[in-house]
């Protein structure tokens, strides 16, 4: 058997910043977004699922944990530049594509049917869902940054804001009237927010 480097490179997402061309009071990196994007893909999931939606809530935390995974080989490009023009996007989208394929061929055959298909499968409503929550958690750093006084994400908070709404999603708008509101807050504000047992 010989080793695979998948996992070795997706732990090297630590190392790869986002919002790269804005001032940020606190640097995120691609690793913790992922874990971030997880988590809320997954209550997205949640309550589509109490909405009577098709959707595995596992498999979609678990589909969204990968859904940087090409960004390892090509790093974190920004969003001014990703989407200048359609033919930027649409380049870039091709190379993120084959850098995913690249990695998921390294991975054994044990395991490579069902790591592939998170990292590049799943049904259209299940990547809508971590789109969503991809969003969910652009709008999350904009607000913690805004918090800290930081008023370079102002206007990414505004239009990122209005893409939530325009998504139309009785799951997006119940995350943000209910879990959105606490980011940003002090640790005693958070603090008083849990029951006492």
């Amino acid at each position: 058997m010989t080793d695979s480097v998948f996992y070795a490179f997706l732990s090297r997402m630590r190392y790869i910043s986002r919002w790269a061309l804005m001032r940020n009071t606190r640097t995120e990196n691609v690793l913790e977004h992922s874990a971030i994007v997880a988590m809320f893909a997954h209550a997205l999931a949640v309550l589509a699922k109490k909405n009577g939606r098709e959707a595995d809530p596992d498999r979609v935390g678990m589909m969204a944990l990968f859904h940087e995974t090409g960004e390892v080989l090509t790093g974190d490009l920004p969003t001014p530049v990703k989407y200048f023009n359609g033919d930027i996007t649409s380049a870039y989208k091709d190379i993120e594509k084959r850098s995913e394929k690249r990695l998921t061929d390294s991975l054994p055959g044990e395991v490579k049917c069902e790591v592939g298909e998170l990292v590049s499968g799943g049904s259209e409503y299940e990547r809508r869902l971590v789109k969503y929550a991809d969003t969910l958690a652009a709008y999350v750093k904009c607000t913690e940054e805004l918090a800290q006084g930081n008023s370079e994400f102002a206007e990414a908070e505004r239009s990122t804001l209005v893409k939530l709404h325009a998504y139309d999603s009785p799951e997006v708008e119940y995350f943000l009237s209910v879990f959105v509101p606490s980011f940003g807050q002090s640790l005693d504000m958070l603090s008083r927010g849990l029951s006492k047992t």
